[in-house]
């Protein structure tokens, strides 16, 4: 599986993930400063999942009908944070190609899963 991690998304987990094995481009390295489009666009282009703590992309994804080819978004309190990166990394594995197309909200002991109106358009 590859990713695309937002400037948004605590570089820890790009750590993590690639550690385990998986392709993670990281905005912070490639494109410092690409608006959120850009970066939705991108992760598109290239068939890479979207990694983020920005809830904007929800916004493009759901509002503004953006392509994606899926978005991993990670919402993890301060005193929490030392859990996130274990989390995002067992949720890939446990869930793998099942990531794709969808918009999966990753908190503390809660992961919710919701197809993208592409994705629901696409009969997947």
């Amino acid at each position: 599986m590859r990713f695309l991690a937002d400037e948004s998304c605590d570089f820890s987990v790009v750590r993590a993930l690639r550690s385990a094995g998986y392709e993670v481009k990281a905005v912070a390295e490639i494109s410092p400063r690409a608006e959120d489009t850009e970066v939705l666009h991108l992760a598109f282009r290239e068939k890479r999942i979207l990694l983020t703590e920005d809830k904007d992309f929800g916004q493009l994804v759901f509002a503004h009908s953006k392509k994606t080819r899926g978005v991993i978004f990670i919402r993890y309190p301060i005193d929490l944070r030392q859990k996130m990166c274990k989390e995002v990394v067992n949720l890939v594995k446990r869930c793998g190609e099942n990531l794709i197309g969808n918009f999966v909200v990753v908190q503390p002991s809660r992961i919710r899963i919701i197809r993208t109106p592409e994705d629901q358009n696409s009969g997947r």
